[in-house]
């Protein structure tokens, strides 16, 4: 496909700085613990929730706050001061409930798991190691992660955090070196979050600018929606049995109106006007091609049904239950297929820009892999690899470690030469491999890939029998993700070195605040209930798409229901779908987000966004573009940065009085 236009104009939102200066002090340093402590558990509380994020929120309120400190001190905030701040806060903000259609993961999850109902049915619950989560219900049932029986779960979710954060500055870096100072990638979205930041840097300096004004009305409108959408029903759940919502909340569930003519059909619609605007901030071709796939699979699903594919479903399930039977029978493996899809079209993209540019003669400046531009605060590359490296054989040395106790305790099998080889391949190999995809994908359409079921399929061809391989620190970084956030330092004017800085200091922050805050919302309710919405509607259904892979590497694992959903018929259509509609995209001269869009909507793995999103995204080209005109796309990420604030500073609120009146109830006066 030919270059996006739409993805060139963000290329032109922001130029490269002439010089970068160091950001880290003191009052980064006081920044981190504030977000850390107050922040963090406002985070968490919101994806337990509602199940978005709040960490661009809590972000955007860390920067405002420090401003206000700043300016009654007679003092400002440079820019990369600012971002530092920015860098700190969202390091501080640890995903834990699986926001925006990710997997859940950490110690709150996992105490669910080893009680949830798919783990039993599937026969995981006792399988569980120690070292993830106790599972005796004395234990569980107190409710707390200041037990002895959570100090080992609780060590081995610190050890990967700080390798994963080393790993960041390992690879991570290395491969932004590679495609940004290299290979002169343009990065089109990095330019996004570098927008809000100099708003804010421009303000602290008492530059009354558009940013500021745009910023400010979209605080307003986050705090007065915020108040109806999500404070409303926090508070009152706090203090009456069952919470009162105007809006409904998180979600509407309209399956039951329609699954009388779409059969096997989920629908479901979010009424949440930050989708409404995030569908104007990101790519227009990107939201009509999901709203075309939500489409396509509203027709496909009652096809399906009547020839017996999705056999499982029945008038009555409701939408959650239905993703769960459509995912057994058919969405499992034909998901697989379309990130296959999207992992095939990405190499081959890699392999044609390459061969482009020999036969070409566009030699790429590789002398500047080892001499960055003065001042950046850059480090050498060969200690990035060797980070990579080391933080790699430390990872392998840990599960090796952990399986041969599993193995002792009776809860799996003996380490093999098979296992030990696959897993040096999957972390020297293949990861450096996918990784520079990602980030070069990320570098020229501003999106990254990773080939799908990769670490499953490496757990299974181990030959391992047991569930204790699933929870080793085994994990798959988003290098294209980091290669970015790097590049925004760049644009900001920051020096890299501040990051190093500022990640040494944080982290201890960060695992605190996680532990602490873990259990202060365990404590308000047990986790899932009908105090977090959210996590109550959706983390049985996460159970159990988890659980349906981790049957694999049981006993018995081949005759499964993991082998009743993985059906390599339907992975090759789900393949075949993604690289034809590619191709037919291509041809006709298409923008190549509208494929990606398509791609997502056909996954069916979180429909009631789709719809809002889509909806934004028309109003922001056809209304707002042509009233405000080419400064539009530089309005409206402003404008959604200032109302994440909205949303973050009432959220905080509402969590404030919600947590008083939890300490109030509690006591025994």
């Amino acid at each position: 496909m030919k270059e996006d236009l739409e993805l060139k104009s963000f290329r032109d939102l922001m130029p490269v700085p002439d010089h970068w200066d160091d950001g880290f002090g003191v009052k980064s340093m006081i920044g981190g613990v504030i977000v850390g402590m107050i922040m963090t558990p406002a985070s968490m509380y919101m994806q337990l929730v509602v199940g978005s994020e709040i960490g661009i929120a809590a972000q955007w309120v860390t920067i405002i706050l420090f401003m206000e400190v700043a300016r009654r001190s007679f003092t400002v905030l440079t820019r990369p001061e600012v971002f530092v701040l920015y860098y700190m806060a969202g390091a501080c903000l640890v995903s834990t409930a699986g926001s925006g259609g990710a997997a859940p993961k950490g110690i709150l999850w996992h105490q669910f798991v080893v009680q949830s109902e798919s783990f039993r049915q599937f026969g995981l619950a006792d399988k569980i190691p120690s070292w993830v989560t106790p599972s005796s219900p004395a234990i569980l049932g107190l409710r707390t992660f200041f037990h002895p029986a959570w100090l080992a779960p609780i060590g081995l979710m610190v050890v990967g955090h700080l390798l994963a954060r080393v790993d960041n500055f390992g690879l991570g870096y290395a491969l932004y070196r590679l495609t940004s100072d290299v290979e002169k990638l343009p990065f089109p979205l990095a330019p996004v979050g570098a927008q809000g930041v100099t708003a804010l840097a421009d303000a602290s300096r008492g530059e009354q600018s558009w940013r500021w004004r745009v910023f400010s009305f979209g605080a307003m409108a986050g705090i007065a929606f915020g108040a109806i959408y999500m404070a409303l029903p926090a508070i009152t759940g706090a203090f009456l049995p069952q919470p009162i919502s105007i809006i409904a909340f998180p979600f509407k569930d309209l399956t039951s109106y329609t699954e009388d003519f779409l059969h096997a059909v989920p629908v479901l619609i979010a009424f949440d006007l930050g989708l409404l605007i995030l569908g104007m901030v990101l790519p227009f071709w990107a939201m009509v091609g999901s709203f075309i796939g939500l489409i396509a699979c509203m027709v496909m699903n009652p096809i399906l049904f009547h020839v017996g594919i999705l056999k499982s479903w029945v008038p009555g399930l409701g939408a959650i239950r239905t993703l769960e039977s459509n995912t057994l029978d058919f969405y499992f493996s034909f998901g697989l297929g379309l990130t296959g899809a999207i992992a095939v079209i990405g190499v081959w993209h890699v392999a044609s820009r390459l061969l482009i540019r020999r036969k070409g003669h566009e030699g790429y400046a590789w002398g500047d892999l080892f001499k960055p531009p003065p001042g950046r605060g850059d480090f050498s590359i060969w200690l990035a690899i060797f980070l990579y490296f080391a933080v790699t054989t430390i990872t392998l040395g840990i599960s090796f470690w952990l399986l041969r106790g599993a193995n002792r305790a009776g809860l799996g099998s003996p380490l093999t030469m098979r296992l030990i080889g696959i897993f040096a391949f999957y972390g020297f190999i293949y990861t450096p491999i996918i990784g520079y995809v990602s980030a070069r994908m990320e570098g020229v359409v501003g999106h990254n890939i990773e080939l799908p079921f990769i670490r499953e399929a490496a757990m299974i061809l181990t030959g391992y029998r047991g569930a204790a391989i699933w929870f080793i620190p085994l994990a798959n970084n988003n290098y294209g993700n980091q290669a970015l956030y790097f590049r925004k330092t760049e644009l900001t004017g920051t020096k890299i070195s501040s990051m190093v800085k500022a990640e040494l200091f944080i982290f201890p922050v960060v695992m605190i605040a996680t532990v602490v805050c873990s259990d202060l919302i365990w404590k308000i309710a047990p986790v899932p209930s009908n105090a977090f919405p959210y996590a109550r509607q959706w983390w049985e259904l996460a159970a159990y798409r988890q659980g349906l892979i981790f049957t694999s590497t049981l006993a018995g694992g081949d005759h499964g229901q993991f082998a009743q959903a993985f059906h390599l018929s339907y992975l090759f259509t789900g393949l075949g779908t993604g690289l034809l509609s590619y191709i037919v995209l291509a041809t006709a001269g298409l923008p190549v987000l509208l494929f990606y869009g398509v791609i997502r909507g056909l996954d069916q793995s979180a429909p009631q966004i789709i719809l809002p999103e889509f909806l934004g995204a028309l109003l922001g080209r056809y209304y707002f573009q042509k009233k405000f005109g080419t400064n539009w796309k530089q309005y409206i990420i402003v404008f959604f940065a200032g109302y994440s604030c909205g949303i973050g500073l009432i959220m905080m609120l509402s969590l404030g009085l919600v947590f008083m009146s939890k300490s109030v109830f509690q006591s025994p006066y």
